[in-house]
């Protein structure tokens, strides 16, 4: 079906202009939610000597996070719709910023285990509330790329946030703090100060856009309505109808397995490269592993592009995450080298597809239920970043080797291939219209 547009180009401007407002930012915002995420592991040895966290203690905190984390996804996005995504990103950037800064006061392990968890809580919604913020400004066929460029965040904060990290620990003894406390304190501050920074510069929706001209408010909001009033002929209407919902649960389905490839390739990179260079971790091994996320930012930046164009989003999907079975798979019995070069392709599989798989879910849901389809189906696959590591270690153990977890795990992610064909029923878009991004 066809939406009538008056002026084409005026949609394509807003399309162009959203992205170069909005993209960057958004982006800033995701590096720092991955840092004061993950710093927690460079405080790990300081927590031990000075507080007394033992090893257990802080597995058990580290991991706390991701409970409160998946318990409010739904609840945030739900609340960012009500009140707005200028407000609401603000208020998950300052207090997941205070909470995080807020650690480095930590003085045993039941402090460490509240803030941990505070800290799930806070930033809960992040990630999904983002691709609902993305719904209200992109119109379908120009969301896999947008996603795909919202994607880069992942790995330029393991690329660059890593170095930071490590770097901020030599300030030991600084003013008469650790250096874990200096760590905690200023990403945390600098988070909370993007926060406030979001609530002047993001807008709720293009109606409120000041950098958009009369004509390109009226043409890009006519398109986006107008997918609106399809997608709501065809799939769930309101909240509770998403959740019970039959094709977002296969969705969901299919971005657990996803995730249980992602959280297997992250966990084993550094140790894989460690053991590649004979040593421990250290700025060599840091460098090394940034080859990977390079692969990674080409492929989502080009693979969604690619796939967008030619309207073969569950082609593009399926194949890339083929490659990343396939060199899953050869990177667990292969030479160091060959192994280095297959854990490129897995993990460059691995992203691409990520951008690829929200465009069409998106492009299914609407109204209330892109609300909370998208926080449903992103708590399932947190699920599958507990479940993962749990398996490598259980098939590792059961065989007596430390490569048959990723093996075991290569065939997951094949599964997660052959559904992913679904999606091109589940997911049909609802719209083709005649503009080109």
């Amino acid at each position: 079906m066809d939406i009538n547009i008056t002026d084409e180009t005026a949609v394509n401007r807003a399309v162009g202009k959203s992205t170069k407002r909005l993209i960057p930012f958004l982006l800033l915002m995701y590096v720092l939610a991955f840092l004061d995420r993950a710093n927690v592991g460079f405080a790990k040895q300081g927590l031990h000597d000075v507080v007394g966290i033992s090893d257990a203690a802080f597995a058990f905190g580290a991991s706390i996070f991701f409970i409160a984390y998946v318990l409010l996804e739904i609840p945030s996005n739900l609340a960012m719709h009500k009140v707005g995504a200028r407000a609401w990103m603000c208020r998950i950037m300052v207090t997941w910023g205070l909470v995080s800064a807020a650690t480095m006061f930590v003085r045993g392990s039941a402090s460490f285990y509240v803030l941990r968890f505070i800290l799930g809580a806070c930033e809960a919604g992040f990630f999904p509330g983002v691709i609902l913020y993305l719904t209200y400004w992109f119109p379908d066929r120009a969301r896999a790329k947008v996603v795909g460029l919202f994607y880069f965040g992942a790995p330029l904060a393991f690329m660059f946030g890593s170095p930071l990290s490590g770097y901020l620990l030599r300030f030991d003894g600084v003013l008469g703090l650790h250096g874990y406390q200096w760590m905690f304190m200023l990403e945390g501050l600098a988070a909370t100060a993007v926060g406030v920074w979001a609530y002047f510069y993001l807008d709720n929706n293009p109606a409120d856009a000041r950098w958009l001209d009369a004509e390109e408010k009226r043409e890009l909001v006519a398109v986006l309505q107008g997918e609106q009033s399809l997608k709501l002929a065809q799939g769930p209407h309101g909240v509770g109808s998403a959740l019970m919902d039959r094709t977002v649960l296969y969705f969901g389905l299919i971005f657990f397995l996803i995730q249980m490839g992602v959280s297997v390739v992250v966990f084993y990179l550094p140790t894989f490269v460690g053991k590649l260079l004979g040593t421990g971790p250290n700025a060599l091994v840091g460098f090394v592993v940034a080859i990977p996320w390079t692969c990674a930012l080409i492929a989502t930046f080009a693979v969604p592009r690619l796939a967008a164009r030619g309207e073969r989003l569950v082609l593009f999907g399926c194949v890339s995450l083929l490659i990343a079975a396939l060199a899953m798979f050869v990177s667990a019995g292969s030479s160091p080298l060959i192994s280095m070069i297959t854990l490129c392709f897995a993990v460059a599989g691995l992203w691409a597809v990520q951008p690829i798989f929200w465009s069409l879910l998106t492009n299914y849901l609407g109204g209330m239920a892109v609300v909370s389809g998208v926080a449903m189906v992103n708590t399932i696959g947190n699920i599958g970043n507990f479940v993962s590591p749990n398996v490598k270690a259980w098939a590792d153990a059961s065989f007596g080797s430390s490569v048959t977890g990723l093996m075991l795990l290569s065939g997951v992610v094949v599964l997660a291939a052959l559904l992913f064909i679904g999606a091109r029923r589940s997911s049909q878009p609802a719209v083709v219209e005649a503009v080109h991004f």
